[in-house]
């Protein structure tokens, strides 16, 4: 009669003791779900009710990946010296941007989400220097199986200067004002390294060809920092005037608008060519194999905010294009969040994505020794 609590009890404890950060790259992905459905008034209530949904995700996740270093500290701690699995802490301030973001959008609570986006952008800076010199010092690594993983520790930061461009317009003059020149400082701790990382993932690409099935999907993380920095210029740029011209600074806020569209255009445009790209080596995959994985999710977010920088063009350009490749590609990354969402619970329900890599490299090392 104990045997059934016992194994239930155990099961729990095997979540919390495998509950890796990749599980934060839901909460990108659904949270981006939520800003791309905001504007339609028919889908304000969906959008509201995923926001909401999502902060509830992202306070379970915080709940078991606390419990795994109060518990199991010594194999949390393994994190640092793997080669891929690090790269997911960027997830968590990122997926915590979207909450932010929603604050903003569904709550207009703008004090809340400004105290918000500043324990975020300090997150982001930990985790954007903290996880590259782990990389340098702890990890080992090879062109050979370099993914576009890399990327994702160091977007986080250009995902919080976007952030700050959605929040300064709705704060006072001196608040908007620090928005903005915090904003575009991420965006240089950012953006560059990130194209730094997209010139050795094109070499890498080139002479060694596709990665594994199983990090097939990683193609689409090279849309991400483009699509986020793309976003972040159009709305700093956007943000500026109303944030410097009462400093004085009326001739760099007439620059930052201008060059945010022009900028913000380029990467877009440079985002497409990886979008594109991802989709063909994704096509070429398929047949071969590809193993579902939390690595899907790489499916949402970068789509998502190259579509959300799209939406931001429109609106900026008035160009009927912009506004009909949003709503179309709106729909397909709906398709995509329902079929990626859909296998995510059917895996966590069963348990089988619950498996920490760090942690079986570690049992198998000792196998070996």
């Amino acid at each position: 009669m104990c045997s059934a609590p016992l194994m239930h009890h155990s099961r729990k404890l095997d979540v919390v003791r495998h509950f890796t950060p990749n599980w934060f790259t839901v909460t990108m992905g659904t949270g981006v779900l939520a800003l791309l459905l905001a504007p339609y008034p028919a889908l304000r209530l969906v959008a509201e009710g995923v926001w909401v949904a999502n902060i509830g995700l992202f306070a379970l996740f915080t709940l078991l990946y606390a419990a795994r270093w109060a518990l199991f500290p010594r194999e949390a701690a393994l994190i640092f010296a793997h080669p891929v699995m690090p790269m997911f802490l960027g997830a968590i301030p990122m997926g915590f941007a979207t909450l932010i973001n929603g604050t903003v959008v569904f709550a207009h609570a703008y004090n809340l989400a400004l105290t918000l986006w500043n324990i975020d952008a300090a997150l982001a800076v930990l985790v954007g220097l903290g996880v590259p010199f782990a990389m340098f010092t702890r990890q080992r690594h090879a062109l050979e199986t370099m993914t576009a993983v890399w990327l994702l520790p160091v977007v986080a930061c250009e995902v919080a200067a976007a952030s700050a461009g959605g929040l300064a317009p709705y704060m006072p003059a001196a608040q908007a004002l620090a928005l903005v020149v915090e904003g575009y400082a991420l965006w240089a701790l950012s953006v560059p390294l990130a194209f730094g990382i997209l010139a050795i993932l094109f070499m890498r690409l080139v002479l060694h060809k596709l990665p594994a099935p199983e990090m097939g999907v990683t193609s689409w993380l090279a849309v991400g920092p483009l699509g986020t920095g793309a976003l972040a210029l159009l709305l700093l740029g956007q943000a500026a005037p109303a944030a410097l011209a009462p400093a004085g600074l009326e001739s760099a806020a007439t620059v930052a608008q201008g060059g945010g569209l022009i900028g913000g255009l380029i990467i877009w445009a440079y985002g497409a060519w990886w979008l594109l790209l991802a989709m063909g080596m994704t096509l070429t995959h398929i047949p071969r194999g590809l193993p579902f994985n939390m690595g899907w999710w790489g499916f949402t977010f970068p789509f998502g905010v190259f579509i959300l920088a799209t939406r931001a063009l429109a609106a900026q350009t008035h160009l009927a294009g912009f506004a009909l490749a949003t709503h179309g590609l709106t729909a397909l990354f709906t398709l995509l969040w329902l079929m990626v969402a859909g296998r995510t619970l059917a895996g966590a329900y069963s348990g089988h994505l619950f498996v920490s890599p760090c942690l079986l490299a570690a049992r198998a090392k000792a196998r070996e020794a």
